[in-house]
Formats: structure tokens, sequence, C-alpha cells
């Protein structure tokens, strides 16, 4: 992974563990160090991951590694970055997955000079089939970024955007799972309101959602298109299809996802 050999996690929370087995299950041949307060996860990693070191002190892990990717919540974002700045030399790469925070906010933070990512993956990662952007900040080269990107392509995709595009990906992939949920949730009840069984209903939508999926993925071919293919003349599937259009289904979407960044850019505070 482009000769990085040390990757420090200060915190070490559900999407730190998510990145961590991605590291291990393809073994890139990084060493791991955690940085957690909390007594009871320190236990937890220690059983799961051996071999990963686990600390107290995110200075200590900042000061190992040489990415340093910041995995707490937003709101500890003050104080970690304060524990940490005296050991964050523009030698090391920052990666943050704190939602909302700006690199220039951790930047500012920091010693002149650091090098900065901000990364938005979203919760599909747990199962290592997350959607992950990744943009750079001020002093972050292009190596910078693909050092994200191998990272984050450990748990599904990664792509690179604009930092003033991260509210519409907080919107559209760091939300959209819940959305999608919403949806099997609704197949499945229609499912049973028409005599099925619930947990045929819940795994045949759930399955039917998986499917749809991994043809626009591995098909490369637009969803409309997709669509059509599936849709008969006069049949049940333009009946369903015309029931949705009537529901306005694609305005409550997107609806949906232009709520979500709206509401990113205000916790942003923007």
């Amino acid at each position: 992974m482009m000769n990085i050999r040390k990757i420090a996690f200060i915190g070490g929370g559900n999407m730190a563990e998510a990145i961590m087995r991605g590291l291990l299950r393809e073994d890139v041949g990084v060493g791991i160090c955690v940085a957690e307060i909390n007594t009871k996860r320190q236990a937890e990693l220690t059983s799961q991951f051996p071999h990963v070191r686990i600390v107290t002190g995110a200075a200590e892990a900042a000061e190992w590694g040489e990415v340093v990717i910041l995995a707490v919540k937003p709101q500890q974002a003050e104080g970690v970055l304060d524990l940490i700045e005296p050991v964050v030399t523009p030698d090391k790469l920052v990666i943050s997955i704190m939602a909302g925070i700006p690199t220039l906010k951790i930047e500012a933070d920091l010693l002149p000079g650091c090098r900065v990512i901000r990364a938005m993956p979203n919760t599909s990662a747990l199962i290592g089939a997350g959607a992950t952007a990744v943009s750079a900040g001020r002093k972050a080269s292009s190596d910078d970024l693909d050092i994200a990107r191998q990272i984050f392509a450990l748990i599904g995709i990664a792509v690179s955007v604009e930092e003033k595009l991260m509210d519409a990906v907080t919107g559209l992939s760091g939300s959209g799972p819940a959305y999608v949920f919403s949806f099997i949730e609704a197949l499945s009840n229609a499912g049973v309101k028409n005599g099925l069984p619930r947990d045929i209903a819940s795994q045949l939508a759930a399955q039917t959602v998986l499917g749809a999926a991994r043809m626009v993925v591995e098909t490369r071919e637009h969803p409309a298109l997709l669509r059509e293919k599936v849709t008969s003349p006069g049949g049940t599937t333009i009946a369903g299809l015309h029931a949705l259009e009537i529901g306005s289904f694609n305005g409550i979407v997107m609806n949906a996802v232009e709520a979500a960044c709206l509401k990113s850019k205000e916790l942003a505070g923007r």
C-alpha cells in the first residue's frame, strides 16, 4: 500500500473496526495501533484483534502511525486534535472520518503543513460493501488521495470528490442505507398485506434489492435501461411503476437526499 507500514486509529468504534478488518483480511502488510479510552471496548478489540496494538493515549498512537485515522465522534474533535497536535508532523497523513468536520478546521488545529484527507464511509462498510468518498485538504497530494482510496477500497468502493460536495455525499451514500432499509421494509409490508408470511416477505424483499443493486454495479448499465428490460407492455411491472409515479416516488427520494444534505451543512455551521 504505497510504502505505508503503520496505521494508527484514534478511536476504536465500529467504523474503525470495519477498516481494520479490511486491512487484515487483505493482508496488506501494515501494522495497526488503536487508541481507545473505553476499557470494555479495549478488551473487545484485544480479543478480536490479538495482533493489533491497543493503547489508551491518542498522542501515543498518533506518534507511532505513518497514517493517522481520526475515527472519533465529531463532538470529540476539538479535544482529540489538541492531544495529537504536538506529534502529528507534516510527514504523517491524517485521514478524518469525522462527519461534518472540514479539512480546514483540522488543518488549523494541527501543525502547519499537515496533510489531511476527509472521508465519508457508510454503514455498509461493516460488511465490506461500503461506499466511501474522499477529498483532499490544501496540503494533501494525489498520492495521499491514492492511499486513502486504497484503504477504503478494502471495505467497498472509494471515489474522490471535491470537498464542497461532501454534504451531497452525506445525503446520498452516508444516509442512503437508511432509505434502502425503509424501502425493503415497505416491500416486505406489501408482501404481508397481500398474504405472504413475514419471514418470506422480508427474505424476498431484501434479496430483490440486493440482486437489483448487483445488476447495476456489475452490468454498469443505466438503471432506467435495466428497468425497461423487466417492464413488459401491459404487464404487472408497469402497473406497479405507474403507482410509484402517482406517489411521486422519484421526487420523494430526491427530497430525502436533499434534506439530509441541508442538515449536513447545518450541522457543519454553513
